[in-house]
């Protein structure tokens, strides 16, 4: 709800995303990475501390409430609460007190009790052996003489019939029949009170301790002390009884004076106050709207848990939520018990209501975070990037309920306020056991081989969305209803919480209406303030152990029942007028009270007394319980990923070193969608590496003999997406190697100049049989070479005047027929059978303008690209989208996203000052697109240099909220169907400095290599010259490298840095190397860098996915990418 309050300062109304840098996400995200790699420790610390707090419960609460512990919640509602001076209320019965006082907590004496016998006396009349039922039948009073005759006193007394003379009294002397000699011989006075205490008057009111004594104090659930005895008449209006009171009480004062210190010293009480004492059995409407409530949150916790597909358990997970709130609950019992917070005023059932929707809103968002993490990450990373992207936002609202709480407290009546505090007790608790035991839950449960499975397909799961189908966007109302926004989640459990307190409010109000709490803060209320009453009686001279005015709401509810059930039989409510009790203190008595006073609830004292042992022992067993049970239910778990690098525990950063293959510097490099690595030497070899079986490699074979040496120097290799064909480029003549059979095919003679070529790169159409190339020169010259037909090479131009960049995009197209041996596309045999793909040649000539080249039937046709909204003369760089019909074009400070179909701009990225061709991309797209389906990314990542800074900047695109894919190339030109438009798209931005030389990943990650940081070092592109210079210049220093990753969705705790090299100076590693070489994606995961005569294969994250249908890899790595670039030359010659 703060959210909402705060929307005119913020303008939105969702929760603040922290950026990964901000420390309170980090802190937050540590720690949930720390609790889920130390799950036994996190679950050990949770249970100690509910054992600590449930453990006291049976010892804490009881139904007596006379014995010293707290009071249990029943069916109904209780509230003693006072009403204004000049309410116009009339009371339905009349309370009139004395207090005797002796000794500070020595009220429990016989000769005390003696002397209240003789005041007692004095004010009633005789009550030795009282029985009024005896005088059933005499007649009342019929005048006011003094004293009245006893007969006619008891005639009237409530027992003998209902009448406005009616009265009846409590006094502590009735447990000795009001008996002179009973008393003086009781030598037991302590176990005397303790025995009798469930004794009934006349009136059939139990004489509870909490209405005869006030200032008590227990031990072992026994009272031990009292401070005052309080004889109190309750009478109605006409009682005869109650007049007889109010004229002995002047007279009675001057009698006893000098015995007795006595407030007031007249024995004139004038003051009194209007209380409203309830006893509201649960309603037949209470139970509908409590039962309507837990079936709504049961519907919504239902409704929640059914999308949460990648959860398996689903009964675990409801385990886990009942568990929780139940600990939550149960904690909140205990120290409202031992801070002496009533919390009997308020039906039981009401008590998990507002814990439930507070929880549930909590876990919900944690676990959505986990599933919205890359599943590429350790099972740590996703539960701590979690917490750290939610923590906040909790701990934010538990802030906000618990300020909420407090001020309700402060204007609601008693009952609710102990209410409100217990709600705010178990808000903070729900947060400690979600930080604590939720969270070693969920680490188990992410843990696990399924949920990961699960959580990967989710990651990747969407609905097919055909545009020519598509209805209108859902309204924000429809996504409310639907569970779709945030709303439900963020202030459900606000809303619940100020709504059950106001119809709480609302049942102790009744009759004077709902709006009494506003009324209080502005001095209207017809309440009077408990605190105010409290410094007009308190006497602070005697210095009471209990004010009346708190021992009068300290009255239980079962002493209400007794009362009204005795003056009003059919009602839940009756008022009374109280009047100030008539005080008197033994002369001479120590009324100084100790210096330090148990402000506690007594049962807790005497559990610390007498429990503690068997406490402490309940704890060490509990501990020992959990360790065992948590060793043998990860047992399991930890068994399972022995082989799997995804632990918990590993890092997510990963290096494997291909050493030994060359002697010189690695010139080329390229990799095949199966994870097999092609690397050319400056030492004239070509070495294929298997990274999947341990590292196995190969040279192939005649490179190095007299027939090999046309081989060098090479211009471009290439790997065709089956991974069955290897194409290598020289100055005279293309050669294939079989992958598979591993042997050489027929060399195809080709004068390609001593330039590497923009594009080289397989053709869709290639086969195993029919091997297909794609050449683009840097003249701008495109060759078709084909394996076998007639014609078996075809030529066309990629532009109009000069060529500045060119690649190739592969995607899906319209199926065309063979022509002398030319397959323009390739048909796809498989679940999308009716798939084919097509190849285009995007090109960008040094005057800013963009072509494409298209196959046809007949040959290879160029057409210039429109761009209807670039005017930019500084492009420079073109990423295909493969396998879309989609393509990037960077400029300086632009990126364009162009259709290949007709090369209209989809949209517009502004960027930052880019770096000349420093340009990346991935995504993660709809699978289920088909042709004729719009084009939704689930994400997009961008990646550049910054010009000026040389940093790093990787920015990425996310569905907006309720959305499921960024409608990215749609043939209506907007976005439907749950998808977004780029505008509405959520926008993260990544700053990495001194970054190297770096490239993303599919996997939501960027992985680089740089040298390790000096610590005077600038960022300015004059110090990184000078920095190269000094390379150049001090051949023989040694230069430590390092690899490093970093998330690009703002998942800090994924960024990890490591050496790239051994420690030591005897490392065969520590080479002298003052630049990287090439480097090649493989798989969805890691990328090769070369490294002098070594190549270094980094992955981020857990086991690599290769992927053998991968459009991405059908064209090689070019100039920049894939081989070093040398000044002077283009290409890579052979030393020697």
């Amino acid at each position: 709800m703060i959210w909402y309050l705060l929307y005119p300062l913020r303008g939105t109304t969702e929760a603040p995303a922290l950026s990964p840098s901000n420390p309170v996400r980090v802190a937050f995200t540590r720690y949930g990475n720390y609790v889920s790699q130390h799950v036994i420790l996190a679950l050990l610390i949770s249970g100690i501390v509910a054992t600590i707090l449930i453990y006291p419960i049976p010892y804490l609460f009881t139904d007596d409430f006379t014995n010293g512990a707290s009071n249990l919640p029943h069916h109904v509602w209780t509230v003693a609460q006072p009403l204004a001076r000049d309410a116009a209320v009339l009371p339905d019965i009349i309370m009139r007190s004395i207090w005797v006082h002796g000794d500070y907590m020595q009220a429990l004496d016989n000769h005390l009790l003696s002397a209240a016998l003789e005041l007692q006396d004095e004010l009633l009349g005789p009550t030795e052996n009282f029985f009024p039922a005896a005088s059933q039948g005499f007649p009342p009073p019929s005048d006011d003489h003094w004293p009245m005759p006893t007969e006619s006193r008891d005639a009237v007394h409530i027992v003998n019939g209902l009448t406005n003379q009616s009265w009846f009294f409590h006094s502590p002397l009735l447990y000795w029949h009001c008996s002179r000699q009973q008393i003086l011989a009781d030598t037991d006075i302590i176990t005397t009170v303790n025995e009798r205490k469930t004794q009934s008057t006349s009136a059939n009111v139990t004489l509870r301790h909490s209405i005869v004594f006030s200032g008590k104090r227990f031990s072992e659930r026994r009272l031990l002390a009292a401070d005052a005895l309080v004889i109190t008449l309750l009478h109605l209006r006409d009682s005869p009884v109650g007049r007889q009171w109010e004229h002995n009480a002047p007279l009675l004062t001057r009698k006893v004076k000098d015995k007795w210190d006595i407030y007031p010293t007249d024995g004139i009480v004038e003051s009194s106050q209007v209380y409203e004492f309830q006893f509201r059995p649960i309603s037949i409407y209470d139970i509908i709207s409590l039962a309507l409530a837990y079936g709504l949150m049961f519907i919504y916790f239902l409704a929640s848990l059914k999308k949460l597909r990648a959860i398996k358990s689903k009964a675990g997970l409801t385990a886990t939520v009942i568990t929780q709130i139940l600990l939550s609950i149960m904690s909140s019992f205990t120290v409202c018990a031992i801070l002496d917070i009533d919390l009997s005023r308020i039906p039981r059932a009401a008590y998990p209501l507002v814990i439930l929707a507070i929880s549930l809103e909590n876990m919900f968002r944690v676990i959505y975070a986990v599933i919205l993490s890359p599943a590429e990450n350790s099972s740590s990373s996703r539960v701590g990037s979690a917490f750290g992207q939610t923590a906040h936002i909790a701990l934010a609202s538990i802030i906000q309920n618990v300020a909420i709480l407090v001020g309700l407290s402060m204007i609601v009546s008693p009952g609710v306020a102990g209410f409100c505090i217990f709600a705010a007790i178990a808000t903070v608790f729900d947060y400690f056991y979600l930080s604590t035991f939720f969270l070693c839950v969920l680490s188990v449960d992410v843990r696990r081989i399924e949920l990961e499975d699960e959580l990967l397909k989710a990651s990747t799961r969407r609905h097919n969305h055909t545009y020519g189908q598509l209805k209108e966007r859902p309204s924000w109302i429809y996504n409310v209803l639907r569970g779709k926004v945030a709303l439900s989640t963020r202030i459900a459990g606000t809303v619940v919480m100020i709504g059950f307190v106001i119809i709480a409010q609302w049942h102790f109000f009744e009759g004077v209406g709902v709006l009494e709490p506003g009324k209080q803060l502005f001095g209207t209320s017809t309440l009077q303030s408990p605190v105010a009453k409290e410094a007009a009686s308190s006497l602070k001279d005697i210095h009471q152990a209990r004010s009346p005015g708190s021992w009068l709401r300290l009255q239980d509810h079962e002493t209400a029942q007794e009362v009204i059930n005795a003056i009003k039989p059919s009602a839940f409510s009756y008022t009374a007028q109280v009047y100030d009790p008539l005080v008197f203190v033994l002369k001479e008595s120590n009324r100084t009270p100790p210096q330090q006073k148990k402000r506690l609830l007594p049962a807790a004292y005497d559990f610390i007394d007498h429990q503690l042992a068997e406490f402490v022992i309940s704890i060490a067993l509990v501990c020992a319980c959990l360790r065992l049970l948590a060793s043998y239910l990860l047992m399991a778990d930890e068994e399972t990923r022995d082989n799997l690098s995804d632990s918990g525990e590993s890092p997510s950063l990963s290096v494997k070193t291909l050493s030994g293959g060359h002697v010189l510097d690695v010139a080329m490099m390229v990799a095949s969608s199966d994870g097999r690595i092609v690397s050319a030497g400056l030492d004239r070899t070509i070495r294929v590496w298997d990274i999947r079986s341990n590292v196995t490699s190969y040279e192939l074979p005649g490179t190095k003999l007299s027939d090999g040496r046309g081989l060098f120097p090479i211009l471009g290799i290439a790997v065709d997406a089956e991974s069955k064909w290897l194409a290598i480029m020289s100055t005279s003549q293309i050669r294939l190697w079989n992958l598979s059979e591993y042997k050489w095919s027929d060399s195809i003679p080709m004068e390609s100049g001593s330039h590497n070529p923009e594009v080289f790169c397989f053709h869709p159409g290639s086969t195993l049989e029919i091997p297909r190339l794609v050449i683009v020169r840097k003249d701008g010259t495109l060759t078709d070479v084909s394996m076998v037909g007639d014609n078996r090479r075809r030529e066309a131009a990629v532009c109009d005047g000069q060529l500045l960049t060119a690649r190739s995009l592969i995607h899906k197209g319209e199926n065309l027929k063979v022509v002398n041996g030319f397959s323009p596309l390739l048909i796809v045999v498989g679940p999308e059978s009716n798939t084919v793909r097509a190849m285009q040649i995007l090109s960008l000539s040094r005057n800013g303008e963009a072509f494409m080249s298209r196959e046809t039937e007949t040959g290879w046709r160029c057409e210039s690209l429109p761009l209807n909204v670039v005017s930019d003369t500084t492009l420079h760089q073109i990423v295909p989208l493969s396998p879309h019909p989609l393509f990037l074009i960077g400029a300086i400070s632009s990126v364009y996203l162009v259709s290949a179909n007709d090369g209209v701009v989809q949209h517009v990225f502004a960027t930052e000052p880019v770096a000349w061709r420093s340009l990346q991309c991935e995504y993660s797209d709809n699978r289920y697109n088909k042709s004729s389906s719009g084009i939704g990314f689930s994400s997009l990542t961008l990646g550049y240099v910054e010009a000026n800074t040389q940093e790093c900047i990787v920015t990425s695109y996310h569905p907006a909220q309720g959305s499921e894919a960024i409608a990215a190339f749609a043939p209506s030109g907007g976005a439907g169907g749950g998808w977004c438009t780029w505008e509405e798209a959520i926008e993260t931005k990544k700053r990495i400095r001194d970054p190297g030389t770096w490239e993303i990943i599919k996997e939501r990650s960027v992985i680089g290599v740089r040298q390790e940081a000096n610590p005077c070092r600038n960022t300015k592109r004059a110090d990184y010259r000078r920095r190269s210079a000094t390379a150049r210049g001090s051949p023989g220093a040694p230069t430590r490298w390092q690899a490093w990753t970093a998330a690009t969705d703002g998942h800090l705790e994924a960024d990890e840095v490591q050496s790239l090299l051994s420690d030591g100076a005897g490392s065969e590693e520590l080479v002298v190397v003052p630049t990287l070489g090439p480097k090649a994606k493989i798989g969805v995961r890691s990328v090769a860098f070369s490294l002098g005569n070594t190549i270094k294969v980094i992955s981020a994250g857990g086991p690599e996915r290769y992927n053998a249908d991968d459009d991405s890899t059908a064209e090689s790595l070019l100039p920049k990418d894939n081989r070093r670039v040398r000044h002077g030359g283009g290409s890579m010659r052979g030393r020697g």
